[in-house]
């Protein structure tokens, strides 16, 4: 670990930080019980009881948190937008999708409909949640993905094509 102004002392410590800083990234990252992380540490030769984990993660829990928080992909300027058509409890429903460039997920929503008002929330959605306007929108040939960009987001690039998307 990267030793930072607010880094954890690991002074006093019987294991070494980088056992202790794996093992707080095991419970946080995959949700794991302190007892699954005391057996995974017992697979790779390291004896250390549940209790331990626990104290480490309650002392150092919060500092990972706060670096992994700044680590973060950022998103790219050029955003994927497509539906998918599924069906809920028998009823026809739209996944709507965001992606970036880089093929992180910047946000879903269901809908029952596929219209303008449909796109327009979805675009406020996306808006609201990422806090800055993309350089370029690719959809596919939806009539509805160019009446709401056209309305909400006018200075913005639109790409149609079916191949591109």
């Amino acid at each position: 670990m990267k030793t930072t102004p607010t880094a954890p002392s690991y002074k006093g410590f019987r294991f070494p930080p980088e056992i202790i800083s794996h093992a707080v990234w095991l419970y946080f990252r995959f949700s794991l019980s302190f007892r699954d992380v005391e057996e995974l540490l017992a697979q790779r030769g390291i004896v250390v009881t549940y209790e331990t984990v626990r104290q480490w993660c309650l002392q150092f829990g919060q500092v990972y948190a706060n670096e992994l928080r700044c680590r973060r992909p950022k998103t790219g300027d050029t955003w994927h937008l497509d539906e998918v058509c599924l069906k809920i409890n028998g009823k026809t429903h739209y996944l709507w999708r965001a992606v970036d460039q880089y093929g992180n997920v910047l946000d879903i929503l269901v809908q029952s409909r596929r219209n303008k008002n449909a796109a327009k929330k979805f675009f406020r959605k996306l808006l609201k949640r990422l806090h800055h306007v993309p350089r370029v929108i690719i959809t596919d040939k939806l009539k509805s993905y160019g009446a709401a960009k056209r309305e909400i987001l006018p200075g913005v690039e639109h790409r149609q094509h079916k191949g591109l998307n």
